[in-house]
């Protein structure tokens, strides 16, 4: 009996990308430039930091991405009693084999949504940096792997101060990205209600990709080029931070390294294998602004970070030729 044989085509990065992204767009309305970003972040191997007000969907969109992409969801409600122990796992003795063993904790997930990552002491804090920036947790002298996709989305409360800890420069440079997701307009929270007025949207939506899938995503984006002009480009940028009157701490070399590798990301997204000035400035914000500190003259004048870096981007040539 004769088999007829299907070919199938596999998706671009961009259709993949762009599956994922409608995908938690049906649950949460009206914020695609937002649900992008947090892609961009995830395919660029970095973690996400949520500043915003409560109730804006910040829990529903790291749940969203989790189920989109059919991973393991893991989610820490930090509190100022929090132990490392509760993040990262502990070792218990077993009476019946006689061994201790060890428990893993939340942050052995894909997706690690921490809540109010701010209420958290400085010690609870830290047990994230190692995770956060080698993909691997100590305990007990044994260190332990996380296994690709690994991304946390931690959140705070802008507005609320009582009973927190402001994170350190330290812990904050090791969020690729900060974002906002602000208010819907007034047409996507008449979808909101419309959508979610009788039931929990986040069980009608299923995975669009899996973990291979969001692999081949990471590994495309390191192959897109990016030219000699616009390494220049971004080391011009890290250099005027660095020297500019308003700014007390400018870009470190993680922070030049992290808006090549999302820019790299944005233009495989967009369809391109390579990198133009438009995927630097429009990435730089989300990207920068959190890892800049103003001088505390800038701060009596009202000037933010925001401010300094747009001087920066606007300052700075942009290279012309980017093709070689």
């Amino acid at each position: 009996m004769a088999t007829q044989e299907t070919e199938t085509r596999n998706p671009t990065f961009a259709e993949l990308f762009g599956a994922i992204s409608d995908n938690i767009q049906r649950v949460i309305q009206g914020k695609a430039a937002v649900v992008d970003l947090v892609l961009l972040c995830l395919v660029s191997e970095g973690h996400l930091l949520i500043e915003d007000v409560p109730g804006v969907g910040k829990t529903s969109l790291a749940k969203a991405l989790a189920r989109s992409i059919d991973c393991e969801f893991g989610r820490v409600q930090f509190t100022p009693d929090l132990l490392p122990s509760d993040v990262v796992g502990v070792t218990v003795w077993n009476r019946q084999s006689g061994q201790f063993e060890f428990r893993p904790g939340p942050i052995f997930a894909s997706i690690v949504l921490g809540d109010e990552i701010n209420r958290a002491s400085p010690k609870t804090q830290s047990a994230l940096l190692e995770a956060m920036a080698e993909g691997q947790v100590t305990v007990d002298n044994t260190t332990y792997p996380l296994r690709p996709p690994f991304m946390v989305i931690a959140t705070q409360n802008p507005i609320e101060h009582e009973g927190t800890y402001p994170l350190p420069e330290s812990q904050l440079d090791r969020f690729l990205m900060r974002v906002s997701v602000g208010y819907p307009d007034r047409n996507a929270e008449i979808d909101v209600l419309d959508a979610h007025g009788d039931h929990n949207r986040l069980a009608d939506i299923g995975p669009v990709a899996t973990k291979a899938d969001v692999k081949g995503l990471i590994n495309a984006v390191r192959t897109v080029h990016v030219a000699p002009a616009l390494k220049s480009y971004l080391v011009d940028i890290a250099d005027a931070t660095r020297r500019h009157p308003h700014l007390a701490l400018g870009m470190s070399p993680r922070a030049t390294l992290s808006l090549q590798r999302v820019a790299r990301a944005r233009a495989a997204s967009l369809g391109r294998n390579y990198v133009i000035p438009d995927d630097i400035k429009a990435l730089a914000q989300p990207v920068l602004a959190h890892r800049l500190l103003v001088t505390p003259e800038a701060q009596l004048q009202g000037i933010t970070s925001s401010d300094a870096l747009e001087e920066v981007l606007t300052s700075v040539p942009v290279p012309t030729s980017t093709k070689s």
